[in-house]
């Protein structure tokens, strides 16, 4: 099998020959503290906003790199615009097309610090970004690059993430209480935006949907499940159903303890999810043995502390647990518990991808 083989199998929960090894997202200095573990004249860190275009090109070309001298199966790609076309606002401030303010971050990626509707009222006046088929250029190039040796996924932010960086988290969440109709309306309008960018990701050619919708902090999600269910996963519904009627499979994110809104989520038929964090309670072998039948399971290698700090020998010990727990049968990819991060010790990423190919191999039953 090749990776992008591999990859789908496990999304259809079948059995390839071998557990399949995902990186799910990736710094651009982690890039860099990676790829230096594999060529040389790598360049010093940037953040991916201040460069130029031939800094970039040189940034992916690692990207791409790291993922066929490491046989990873599925390369992530990100919409055009989470890469370029900011206005740098100043050396630590930029704002993005949607006209939210972040502040960059010296330990990986940038936050929110001002968002544009700051009344309900400011949505009636508000012009949604533009998208287009220059969205899919990641897409595009990693095809042309990987041909149909890898899966190629497209990470997409959900309903909900696009209305809190347009709200305001603090505020959202009070909206759905105090104005429930407001919400209602950012989330259709957000969806309309998504549903467009899903037509062009068809287009171009990719295998899978990720919806990163992040909605639970380690104890709980940060909404109630009903809330959950009336304001997030019908509009979420709508983009999921448009993917697999055109022969994507899509894979739902979200970091945190999902227990709560578990079964919603089965419900709504996602392929995968992913990340599994076990500091957030989501511990594999409970999440395999309830529901690994119907969904494949993505993750699970704390990013937290082993990678970032345990010897190798425990980072590979972790790997085999994590095959122990849910490889059976098929319906697992292997990646961490979140994103490769600026703190990730490249050399426990190396030992995770070594130790997910001596251990994973799918061996024949006498």
């Amino acid at each position: 099998m090749n990776g992008r083989e591999r990859f789908l199998a496990a999304l259809d929960l079948r059995q390839p020959d071998r557990v399949p090894v995902w990186i799910h997202a990736i710094n651009e200095v982690a890039i860099l503290n990676i790829a230096r573990l594999l060529r040389s004249d790598v360049p010093e860190p940037k953040p991916v906003n201040q460069m130029s275009q031939e800094e970039m090109f040189t940034l992916l070309d690692l990207l791409f790199a790291i993922h066929e001298d490491l046989e990873i199966d599925g390369f992530t790609a990100l919409p055009l615009s989470e890469l370029a076309g900011v206005t740098n606002l100043d050396e630590v401030h930029f704002r993005d097309q949607w006209g939210t303010v972040w502040a960059r971050s010296p330990h990986g990626m940038a936050y929110v610090v001002e968002s544009p509707l700051v009344q309900p009222a400011d949505l009636d006046d508000y012009q949604i970004p533009a998208v287009g088929p220059a969205e899919m250029f990641m897409v595009q190039m990693a095809r042309e690059r990987f041909g149909p040796e890898k899966a190629i996924c497209f990470l997409m932010r959900g309903t909900f993430v696009r209305s809190w960086r347009l709200r305001g988290m603090q505020a959202l969440l009070m909206d759905m209480l105090d104005r429930p109709a407001f919400v209602h309306r950012l989330a259709e309008m957000v969806t309309g935006y998504n549903l467009e960018l899903c037509q062009h990701l068809v287009q171009a050619g990719a295998d899978v949907l990720i919806v990163e919708d992040d909605i639970a902090g380690n104890d709980r999600t940060l909404m109630s499940p009903r809330h959950f269910r009336e304001f997030i996963a019908p509009y979420n519904q709508r983009c999921l159903d448009f993917a697999h009627e055109h022969g994507l499979r899509v894979v739902r994110h979200s970091d945190g303890n999902l227990w709560s809104v578990l079964d919603t989520l089965l419900a709504m038929g996602y392929d995968g999810l992913n990340p599994l964090e076990p500091q957030a309670g989501m511990h594999l072998k409970q999440v395999k043995d309830y529901c690994g039948d119907r969904i494949c399971l993505l993750g699970n290698i704390d990013c937290g502390d082993l990678l970032c700090s345990a010897p190798e020998a425990e980072v590979e010990a972790a790997v085999i647990q994590a095959i122990t727990d849910a490889a059976s049968g098929g319906g697992y990819v292997l990646c961490s518990s979140n994103s490769i991060h600026p703190g990730v010790k490249p050399e426990n990423f190396l030992a995770m991808v070594r130790a997910a190919k001596l251990h994973g191999v799918y061996r024949e039953e006498a």
